[in-house]
């Protein structure tokens, strides 16, 4: 299954892969000049309204590398910033997606999830001004938005999910407060933070061994909360699936769950919550 995000990872120096636009294959579709000054010529002769060309261009374009077909508009159909996923592909491959995603705009985010050591150190090094954290790096993170997002792990061996959930919500604007290592066998370390869940727009909960704690918070809290079940835990843990099972068989109504070990996908959910295509 999917690599695990893990600790310590850092960028080094490696060698440069050239300039951004050198990696297009010429195969982009929509995209061409003509086309998008035909549509704007239609909008100012009243042909077609701005809305509709707003329709249009959520249909467009792509970049075709060969390797990868890049979808340069998600941002503009989901309002979501575009992700990278590293394993699987080479450090060269990793570097070049980044570089055209960035070549494109100076304004949507960029995101590589799951990247090992070299994948880091060639990302970085051909992209300057990326923030790493783990195993998950952002360029150009969303301004801070006011929706306030509560993160919560159960223990500190949680924390590699957390870290890769963090980041994704930073590149969306959505700056979380940190709760760390309040699982349920201590159950007075999360009371002692009841505030701060009650006044949460949302709340996500990093949790492995039984899963327990999401159903905690969601008695606490009116907020949505999604549950991310972690691979943490002894032998009937099972890798995660004893947590992930617990926290969909929750009896706090509900409860939103993804997959085990799925930091990125836990605040991409909550990112839908509050951030529209429309950059509202």
């Amino acid at each position: 299954g999917p690599s695990r995000p893990t600790r310590g990872v850092r960028a080094a120096s490696v060698g440069t892969f050239g300039c951004a636009r050198s990696f297009t294959t010429g195969q982009d579709r929509g995209v061409d000049e003509a086309a998008i000054r035909r549509l704007l010529e239609q909008v100012r002769a009243g042909e077609t309204t701005p809305d509709d060309a707003v329709d249009a261009l959520r249909h467009l374009p792509y970049a075709d590398l060969g390797f990868a077909t890049v979808d340069h508009h998600r941002q503009v159909r989901q309002g979501m910033a575009e992700a990278i996923y590293g394993p699987g592909k080479t450090a060269d491959q990793v570097a070049r997606i980044a570089a055209e995603l960035l070549a494109r705009t100076d304004e949507a985010a960029v995101v590589l999830t799951r990247a090992d050591h070299a994948q880091i150190e060639a990302a970085v090094e051909a992209n300057p001004g990326a923030e790493v954290r783990g195993t998950t790096v952002v360029w150009r993170p969303a301004p801070a938005r006011p929706e306030r997002v509560v993160l919560l792990t159960a223990g500190t061996a949680d924390l590699p999910v957390a870290d890769e959930c963090d980041a994704t919500l930073t590149a969306h604007g959505l700056c979380p407060v940190r709760i760390t290592d309040v699982g349920v066998a201590g159950i007075h370390r999360l009371l002692a933070r009841t505030d701060e869940l009650l006044d949460a727009d949302a709340v996500i909960v990093v949790a492995g061994m039984e899963g327990a704690l999401a159903s905690v918070v969601g008695g606490l809290t009116g907020a949505p909360v999604v549950a991310v079940p972690t691979s943490v835990g002894y032998g009937s843990g099972l890798e995660g699936v004893t947590a992930m099972l617990g926290m969909l068989a929750s009896c706090a109504n509900g409860i939103t769950v993804v997959g085990i070990d799925n930091g990125y996908g836990a605040a991409c959910a909550v990112a839908r919550m509050f951030v529209s295509p429309q950059g509202e």
